[in-house]
């Protein structure tokens, strides 16, 4: 039986959560703070086929930087902008790095 990776995990945790703050900011909530770990993106174990590539380096911390912007109460960017943006960060990185999960990614975007 196939074994995620550590990366895997923290992916689909990201998608979950990302999935919650969608449907709060549609209700019109505002999402309270980040419950994820996102520095283990830096060290956590990913599948055999993949490596930390100069590319997904350069991904990973604008990642991080906007993904933390979504829970920034003091932000004078819209909430929806905020959030739509750290999706659009989601699928930049896996055009280029890991491309099988886009269509669910993008199911992510606020409309």
């Amino acid at each position: 039986m196939h074994q995620p990776s550590e990366m895997a995990n923290l992916m689909n945790g990201m998608y979950a959560y990302n999935l919650q703050i969608k449907q709060q900011i549609m209700n019109g909530e505002i999402p309270a703070s980040m419950p994820l770990d996102l520095m283990k993106l830096h060290s956590a174990e990913m599948s055999n086929s993949h490596a930390r590539t100069p590319v997904w380096n350069s991904f990973v911390n604008v990642f991080i930087e906007s993904q933390q912007a979504v829970t920034d109460t003091l932000s004078n960017v819209e909430l929806k902008e905020r959030y739509n943006a750290t999706i659009n960060n989601c699928l930049a990185c896996h055009k280029t790095e890991c491309t099988g999960p886009i269509p669910k990614i993008r199911k992510l975007l606020i409309q």
